[in-house]
């Protein structure tokens, strides 16, 4: 048990917050903003931003205020099991989140594409082909070329594998009390998922300028782009968090015994890893 643990209170419960209600307010302001801005009205890209940009004070503030807490002695083991299971949850709900995007691909390649394909529909669309990739009956979808797994897909899964590895070194060098090594290794990782996104964004401009494969491109356009872009998306908050986590190295935080934030990260950035490969292989291979 680190010094902070061993004179920590019983259970720490903090004073009543202003956090909550301000970030269900920043959100609910830019879900309007979104939804003003898809529906073409001039002030929703407005307030998108403000909204956006209010969320972004609120966490930091709110996370600000959680990370002196930590800082200052009050958080225990049993707000240290807390905080597990409380990140244990939110990762589950985030394997709910991307099972239900692998369940639409399942359902549009091994249900509707074969049923579409049958010989009753014939009738209706005889120029239709049931194969993954293609445009739609009677031709509804410009033409276009599917992705592959060569190069970049491939060059992407060899660095949020590296990165894995990095993080994993990271984290046993931190146990261990080698905070240069760790601060070493973390900065390494955010590296590798800097690039990984850099490849990602010329990938999709890659695909809608020579393949002109775009999200508009059917089942198969609408599937590759939600699927790969809220994995890049989920890159870039994992990236950003465990950029908050090499600064607060950095600053001294943390100790062998006592690092929840540094391992809630890496949970989540392991995850990230694990949902890539399952989209590598099914999204590029199958």
């Amino acid at each position: 048990m680190s010094s902070q643990q061993a004179k920590a209170p019983y259970y720490f419960v903090p004073g009543p917050s202003r956090w909550p209600v301000l970030a269900g307010v920043s959100l609910l302001i830019t879900m309007i903003g979104a939804s003003a801005w898809v529906n073409s009205a001039a002030w929703g890209p407005e307030l998108t931003a403000i909204g956006i940009l209010s969320v972004l004070v609120v966490l930091y503030k709110w996370f600000g205020e959680a990370i002196g807490e930590s800082e200052s002695g009050l958080y225990g083991e049993r707000i240290d099991l807390s905080f597990r299971w409380s990140m244990g949850w939110f990762i589950f709900s985030e394997v709910m989140f991307f099972a239900a995007f692998f369940g639409a691909l399942f359902y549009a390649r091994t249900i509707t594409m074969p049923w579409l394909g049958d010989l009753d529909h014939k009738i209706l669309w005889p120029d239709f082909t049931a194969h993954w990739g293609n445009t739609g009956p009677a031709g509804t979808v410009e033409s276009f070329r599917t992705m592959g797994p060569f190069p970049i897909p491939t060059i992407n899964t060899a660095l949020l594998l590296l990165s894995g590895v990095t993080l994993t070194i990271s984290h046993h060098a931190l146990r261990a009390g080698h905070r240069t090594q760790t601060a070493i290794w973390l900065f390494a990782t955010v590296l590798l998922g800097a690039i990984f996104m850099g490849f990602q964004a010329y990938e999709y401009y890659h695909s809608y300028h020579e393949l002109n494969l775009k999200l508009t491109s059917g089942i198969y356009g609408s599937t590759f782009f939600l699927l790969t872009g809220f994995h890049g998306f989920h890159v870039t908050i994992g990236a950003i968090m465990l950029s908050v986590v090499l600064y607060r190295v950095l600053k001294g935080h943390f100790t062998p015994e006592h690092h929840f934030a540094f391992e809630g990260a890496a949970w989540y950035w392991h995850f990230v890893d694990v949902v890539w490969l399952g989209l590598y292989i099914v999204v590029y291979w199958l």
